[in-house]
């Protein structure tokens, strides 16, 4: 014996409930880390999303780095969509008057690493806009000086990449002042 179980068509079936968008800020993916909102510009989104945010109030750039990713195997924790890059630009701002932190993290490709400067942004960017360039070869565009700042002029390299040289050099002594 078996049942035949009739459907009613005109009941409709609840659709699933579609996946949240993920959050943004600025028009780019946000995340948090630790507290501070991280936001992910590409190096195109980079100049405009610090122009947006200044103009919200992140009137300091704490800090601006970078960091070389060659060598990591483990997750980044990046949002969904946003491609890991061998470098990272990572830039800290701060609204003084509301006292709130925001983190810039871009991807910048190994095989054309280059994002517009922030200089005109916060003219405090361009020694340290200068440091990333000189430690990990990575070019600021339309940057008034970009020269090196720590290595000598001549030096060849950039000695925080992951697949630069090690070397030594040798610690001279003076015999002078050894004697007792």
């Amino acid at each position: 014996m078996s049942e035949s179980t009739e459907v009613d068509e005109s009941e409709e079936v609840a659709a699933p409930d579609p996946q949240p968008e993920p959050p943004t800020r600025f028009g780019v993916p946000l995340s948090d880390s630790l507290g501070v909102s991280t936001i992910h510009p590409s190096p195109e989104e980079w100049l405009g999303v610090a122009e947006a945010a200044r103009a919200e109030g992140f009137d300091h750039l704490t800090d601006l780095t970078a960091v070389d990713y060659l060598t990591y195997g483990a997750p980044r924790g990046l949002p969904d969509g946003i491609n890991a890059e061998r470098f990272e630009v990572v830039a800290h701002l701060s609204n003084v008057s509301s006292r709130e932190r925001l983190r810039l993290r871009a991807q910048v490709p190994a095989d054309e690493p280059t994002l517009p400067t922030l200089f005109d942004v916060w003219p405090g960017a361009e020694a340290l806009e200068r440091e990333v360039y000189d430690m990990f070869g990575i070019v600021f565009a339309d940057h008034p000086d970009m020269c090196r700042i720590l290595m000598p002029d001549d030096w060849v390299g950039h000695p925080l990449r992951k697949d630069y040289a090690v070397g030594q050099i040798p610690v001279q002594f003076k015999d002078e002042g050894m004697k007792r």
